[in-house]
């Protein structure tokens, strides 16, 4: 399957100052003719703020997804936050499949499909 860029025009999406891929900033000014403004996140919090931040984005890009070809593209891209995320953290999948395989063991996953239709306070 070969890669295919989206378009999409939701609120989230188009709110700046955002984090994007590393190539952006190139990939604009040839097709626009104009450099854009960045800067370098050099803070740290900072940068994992805009980390988590772009992966609500993308979270919403795939909640709004409407086919499995776009499905994919907005997996691809939380799935690179995800790892980038693990990579600054100094943690691994590893771990985060043993608490994923602990919380279903006494939890349970998603699989049986059930919508609870009411809070129980």
């Amino acid at each position: 399957m070969n890669f295919k860029h989206f378009e999409t025009d939701l609120k989230i999406e188009n709110e700046y100052p955002k984090l994007v891929r590393d190539n952006i900033p190139e990939i604009v000014e040839k097709l626009k003719g104009k450099r854009v403004k960045t800067r370098i996140l050099e803070d740290d919090k900072e940068y994992l703020q805009y980390l988590l931040h772009k992966v609500e984005e993308e979270a919403n890009e795939l909640a709004n997804t409407t086919d499995k070809e776009h499905l994919i593209e907005e997996m691809s891209d939380v799935t690179e936050l995800l790892d980038t995320i693990l990579e600054f953290s100094g943690l691994d999948w590893e771990t985060v499949k043993k608490v994923q395989k602990e919380k279903a063991e006494k939890r349970g996953g998603f699989r049986k499909r059930i919508l609870m239709l009411e809070r129980v306070d």
